[in-house]
């Protein structure tokens, strides 16, 4: 058991009420050690597993597809940013949204893809990436490891985590897919993106114009088929004006 850490998430003991409580002290304290003790390395393993089981639940674009080819293209010189290999994947599914997990992978969604020019795409990838390298995809992971179902993790500090169940990892993968991403850090994602943009040679006004299309199809209120990818984030059109006036200050034209 030396150097072994054991997390126990959400798992209900049913039996006496000593026992219950004894349960809900311990689960606690489990859940504090799960933001604490897991590496980096750990909770990317973890965001993996994760994301694996989404590429199964959802139906994923051969590598003949026309969205795959598309998106390949787009991506084909940012294939490692920061020293983090990115994953990049498409899910044949008409809602607008595309999301990062910790271990650097980015899934985009057909719909998204269908409203987005190229360099809007290019933009919006840049924003996912920066919740990967701002490592709020870290924090995330850590967040749903503390509601998803019971998970055991018999690894030695920094070292390899074994596989999940099935179950666990539908139950990491379900908690990762409803996180939300605090204002500031969907600020610091926008202003990652910017860089990225204007660092490689892009038009950092294509971030702009992709929350100019999301604010005219939520129609200002975050319903619809962009309800994932808006409902937490900040106003898209605000975001949009925010951006702009960067661009303005930096002298940069179309």
């Amino acid at each position: 058991m030396k150097n072994k850490a054991y997390i126990l998430l959400g798992w209900l003991l049913v039996a006496t009420p000593m026992a219950t409580y004894a349960q809900s002290v311990g689960q606690a304290v489990m859940e504090g050690l799960a933001s604490i003790t897991l590496s980096d390395q750990q909770v990317a393993q973890l965001s993996r597993q994760a994301v694996q089981q989404m590429d199964t639940q959802n139906p994923v674009a051969g590598p003949s597809d026309p969205y795959t080819q598309r998106l390949n293209r787009i991506v084909r010189r940012h294939r490692t940013v920061s020293g983090i290999p990115i994953n990049y994947k498409v899910y044949k599914v008409k809602d607008v949204n595309a999301f990062a997990t910790a271990d650097g992978s980015v899934r985009v969604f057909q719909g998204l893809m269908d409203i987005m020019s190229d360099s809007e795409l290019l933009a919006i990838m840049g924003h996912e990436i920066g919740h990967v390298v701002n490592k709020d995809t870290r924090d995330a992971m850590k967040s749903a490891l503390r509601r998803s179902a019971f998970i055991n993790l018999g690894a030695s500090q920094g070292g390899a985590i074994g596989a999940l169940s099935r179950s666990q990892a539908t139950a990491l993968a379900n908690g990762l897919y409803s996180a939300s991403f605090s204002r500031r850090q969907e600020t610091e994602a926008d202003d990652y993106s910017y860089t990225f943009l204007r660092k490689n040679g892009y038009n950092v006004l294509a971030l702009a114009s992709s929350f100019e299309k999301l604010a005219k199809l939520s129609g200002g209120s975050g319903g619809g088929r962009v309800a994932e990818i808006v409902s937490s984030h900040p106003d898209s059109q605000k975001r949009a004006q925010r951006i702009r006036d960067r661009a303005r200050r930096d002298g940069v034209r179309r």
